[in-house]
């Protein structure tokens, strides 16, 4: 009876400690995930959300603290008012079959990423290293296969379309960056820089500009903010997401106005002239209904929206492609100028919370906001599952650098805390650390 009773803890902590190991494998295989199942990153993060909370529940950890404590700090009070207004638009939204489904592919993705943000950290450590490696060869597959003529995807029956890999690419993006920082913080910088120059080589060759356009934003943003002061930094950063926001109705006005003929020629593998367009005509909506919006999840039909028949019919033909291209636009069209401002009052605390982070992990957080907003504003629709839940793993992958460069007492780890998205591309950071056991 003694032998039982004494070991019967020891066992429940092992079996803790494998669920976590587990959990921070699944995180750290799902660059290759992604490339075998472009959309497979919900799930991914989904799972590797259960096995920690499972390990946390198995150790006797306490998940309120961990799990609902960040939402009652400033930053977390304003996200979740940032999502009772989506959740309220639901009442005037005229698609609400659409805007359900939308919303019920969104939160279980939010949801997963939570975890992940919040539980994997203490973990990724171990399996920095394997994650490196996964990535390089996930990258060193892409490029190959692209190289190919993706004679791979065929063999495995898969769609033969080079852009199927541009969403591996995205999520790898946004992870590479806390990855090869936290190698570089652990004295690998070799594998660290292995990681980024392969994951470059792999975005240059794909049909992916965003994810060209996202690394090379993030790099230029760590090493501004790396020369700058600490406030500075986070300032310019700042006003260029904010002014993302702030300006992003007049977009396709200004766009038109200032870009001449010759350079839309130049850039016609962007489609610059239609994705000026998208921005005019959502910009015309907003202008029409500036309010409260159209409702949340209503840009994938955005053209049988009451609003849209307020405009001009050359303006209501580009309303019909799915989604502005541009998160902050959308959340203006969707959402009103009350979900813009809750967005920028939850920007403004996550940047603020920054502030008290160590540099590296500051400079390294900066980088994937710049990244993430700059993809936001080109690319995909706001509340996409797979880019949700690569931004949770991103951000878990940044946590676990503040927490390996954050003094912790005896016995703890420091780690700063996480809360809801700031925007619907992203996770805000909470205002104070947040002490966990491992």
């Amino acid at each position: 009876m003694t032998v039982s009773t004494v070991d019967r803890p020891r066992r429940g902590a092992d079996r803790a400690a494998t669920l976590d190991r587990l959990g921070a494998v699944v995180v750290a295989a799902l660059p290759a995930c992604m490339a075998a199942a472009n959309r497979s990153s919900p799930v991914v993060v989904g799972l590797a959300g259960l096995l920690l909370v499972s390990g946390a529940v198995a150790a006797g950890r306490p998940l309120r603290a961990l799990l609902l404590a960040p939402l009652v700090t400033p930053l977390g009070l304003a996200a979740l008012a940032f999502l009772a207004w989506c959740g309220a638009s639901l009442a005037w939204s005229p698609l609400p079959g659409l805007s359900l489904r939308t919303l019920s592919e969104f939160l279980p993705a939010l949801l997963g990423a939570y975890l992940v943000a919040r539980l994997a950290p203490p973990y990724l450590a171990a399996v920095a290293g394997p994650a490196a490696w996964i990535l390089v060869a996930t990258c060193a597959y892409v490029v190959a296969d692209l190289a190919s003529g993706l004679v791979i995807r065929e063999a495995l029956g898969q769609r033969v379309a080079a852009f199927a890999f541009n969403r591996p690419l995205l999520v790898m993006m946004l992870t590479v960056f806390p990855l090869a920082a936290c190698l570089a913080a652990g004295g690998r910088r070799g594998l660290a820089a292995l990681a980024v120059v392969v994951m470059a080589v792999a975005a240059w060759r794909s049909v992916s500009g965003a994810t060209v356009l996202g690394l090379a934003t993030g790099a230029f943003t760590f090493g501004l903010v790396r020369l700058l002061p600490a406030r500075a930094g986070i300032g310019v950063v700042g006003a260029a997401l904010l002014g993302a926001l702030v300006l992003a109705p007049v977009e396709g006005d200004l766009l038109a106005r200032a870009m001449p003929d010759a350079l839309h020629q130049r850039l016609a593998a962007s489609s610059t002239r239609a994705r000026v367009a998208i921005a005019r005509s959502f910009g015309a909506a907003v202008a029409a209904d500036p309010w409260r919006g159209a409702g949340y999840g209503t840009g994938g039909r955005f053209q049988e929206v009451p609003v849209a028949e307020a405009l001009e019919p050359d303006l209501r033909v580009m309303l019909a492609v799915g989604h502005p291209h541009n998160t902050f636009l959308q959340v203006w069209a969707e959402l009103g100028i009350v979900g813009a401002g809750l967005a920028a009052l939850v920007l403004v605390l996550t940047l603020r919370a920054l502030g008290a982070w160590p540099a590296l992990a500051r400079s390294t957080a900066l980088a994937l906001l710049a990244a993430a907003g700059i993809v936001a504003f080109v690319e995909h629709g706001a509340w996409q599952a797979w880019w949700t839940a690569g931004v949770g793993a991103g951000i878990a992958w940044l946590r676990s650098l503040a927490l390996s460069s954050t003094p912790a007492l005896p016995g703890t780890l420091a780690v700063p805390g996480t809360g809801t998205p700031a925007v619907p591309s992203t996770l805000a950071l909470s205002d104070a650390p947040v002490r966990e056991k491992p």
